[in-house]
């Protein structure tokens, strides 16, 4: 069971990965999800993103800063992450990638904003989440081994599929865990830069700003 949150909606969740970079109306804000897609990390109710908006800026996660009016166009209010909304999506994170959640596309998403933690912090989240999986796993073959010999296997084939996936995600798991604290992941250092100095390197500022410019080449996350 997931921490209960003022705007539980996974679209939330993409808004801050987006608005943490600079502040945008909400036109710019569902350009970007496309752009770095975000809709494949995570389900995006495209339809729902005004009220999520609303909602978010109800709850202080995010704030108007400006309104703006081009000729006859609607009004668009130009919305900036606070300090609680930072706040809001490292807890999220944390809590995506280190706690497994049975049934959803929890981990996929925590993974998408991985980047807000920092590489020390995220190998003890992955560690955390490995943990969980191999006793989970275990549990699982423990309760194989005491059917086997009761239950005909084509009533067990659903838990081992169940423990198939698990072995499967602790083995990438541990794989990323070597990288990581081998120092051998390609982007560790810039990782790390970015939250010593509080600021994102000029040239993924610019692939950002490339990618929202540009949504159809692809669909690299920064």
């Amino acid at each position: 069971m997931g921490k209960r949150r003022k705007v539980a909606n996974l679209t939330a969740l993409a808004v801050l990965s987006v608005v943490i970079q600079r502040p945008m109306h909400p036109y710019e804000m569902a350009s970007a999800l496309r752009a770095f897609g975000k809709d494949q990390d995570m389900e995006i109710k495209w339809g729902s993103l005004y009220t999520v908006v609303r909602n978010m800026e109800k709850h202080g996660l995010i704030e108007a800063v400006e309104s703006t009016r081009q000729g006859r166009r609607p009004e668009r209010t130009v919305y900036r992450i606070t300090e609680a909304g930072r706040e809001e999506l490292v807890d999220w994170a944390r809590e995506l990638v280190s706690t497994p959640q049975r049934g959803t596309d929890a981990f996929r998403a925590g993974l998408s904003v991985l980047a807000v933690v920092p590489p020390g912090e995220a190998a003890r989240l992955l560690r955390q989440r490995l943990e969980r999986i191999e006793a989970e796993a275990a549990q699982l073959r423990g309760q194989l081994e005491q059917h086997g010999s009761e239950v005909p296997r084509l009533f067990l084939v659903e838990a081992e599929y169940d423990m198939a996936i698990r072995d499967a995600e602790a083995a990438w798991v541990r794989s990323l865990l070597r990288e990581l604290e081998s120092g051998s992941f390609p982007d560790l250092k810039m990782w790390q830069t970015a939250h010593e100095t509080g600021e994102l390197p000029a040239e993924v500022v610019e692939m950002a700003e490339r990618k929202m410019k540009n949504p159809g080449r692809g669909a690299a996350t920064p």
